[in-house]
């Protein structure tokens, strides 16, 4: 997954690989291992294993953002491709994609309802973890591109948010 990451008003390409049960993070010629321990996605936080350091890590996002906190220090990541994402005026539809490959547990929501930011969608369980894919805002289910016991691979589009 090819992001971008801003420190300082400069912005830097990184890329996010999965290899087996962790990630290779590239920035540039630096690139570390991480591995994903625990999540809290009810209220944002991980525990990871970087380069064999164990930190704890708290992520917040808005539909362009994500603000990554690891001990005391927050990056900005971006997508580069906006892949999933249309704007056009004051018409809106976010499309939301698979963080990583995993098994769809549960789908809670169906095309035509109307959801609140925050609600959860559906749940998918990867690398033994459960993560709740919630509503970015208030909206209506356009589509929904998975069902329940279904396998997604990372970056798959799983519903559309108008």
């Amino acid at each position: 997954m090819k992001l971008t990451f801003e420190h300082n008003s400069q912005t830097f390409p990184l890329d996010l690989t999965l290899t087996g049960k962790s990630y290779r993070v590239q920035m540039g010629d630096e690139s570390v291992d991480v591995e994903i321990l625990r999540v809290d996605a009810e209220h944002g936080q991980l525990e990871l294993l970087i380069d064999g350091r164990r930190v704890k890590a708290t992520i917040s996002s808005d539909e362009a953002r994500r603000w990554v906190t690891v001990d005391g220090r927050t990056f900005v990541l971006t997508k580069v491709s906006g892949k999933g994402r249309k704007t056009s005026g004051h018409d809106h539809t976010s499309g939301l994609a698979a963080p990583m490959p995993g098994l769809v547990r549960s789908v809670h929501v169906e095309e035509g309802e109307a959801v609140v930011k925050g609600q959860t969608l559906l749940v998918l369980e990867a690398m033994k973890m459960e993560i709740r894919i919630q509503a970015p805002r208030d909206g209506v289910v356009k589509k929904l591109f998975v069902r329940q016991g279904q396998t997604v691979e990372r970056e798959q589009m799983l519903v559309e948010i108008e």
